[in-house]
């Protein structure tokens, strides 16, 4: 793959990360950073990929190592009680509430697959699990999320 080619559909890419990093990091000098971070790592190896079809694929993975990473990291430095509690981003929706309140195991794959437009299939690929997995999560995240949002709507 040229050079070219490969920065057009990284720059193609960006909006889906942040979305992607939306659901894994609260704080978005942290998407920022985690995107960053995975156009970087991605760009340095480009040649390492091998099979062109599936460079969107392995950026999200990358992208998704990269965000495992930064919550391990917080997890060791930051004392959650001592950080103080932070404003919403003013794009905050209450779906995006909603989603951000799953479990992981279940909100990365609504969102790949849901908002993204990712097949089962790619989802799977992408999680690196068995597509059966993929659906359960699914059916568990949709079920996870019905509750979360039918409780907002009695409470408001």
């Amino acid at each position: 793959m040229e050079n070219q080619e490969f920065t057009g559909i990284l720059l193609g890419m960006t909006d889906t990360l942040y979305r992607i990093c939306a659901a894994q990091l609260p704080q978005m000098a942290d998407r920022e950073d985690a995107v960053q971070e995975t156009l970087r790592k991605a760009w340095e190896k480009r040649k390492s990929l091998r099979e062109e079809r599936y460079v969107k694929t392995w950026v999200i993975r990358i992208l998704l190592n990269e965000c495992h990473t930064m919550q391990r990291k917080m997890a060791r430095t930051l004392p959650t009680d001592a950080v103080p509690a932070t404003q919403p981003d003013s794009e905050e929706s209450p779906l995006k509430e909603a989603l951000m309140q799953l479990e992981e195991r279940y909100r990365t794959p609504i969102l790949l697959h849901y908002l993204e437009g990712y097949s089962v299939a790619e989802t799977a690929n992408i999680l690196r699990v068995p597509q059966g997995t993929v659906k359960t999560w699914l059916a568990r995240g949709r079920k996870a999320l019905k509750a979360i949002l039918n409780e907002e709507v009695f409470e408001g």
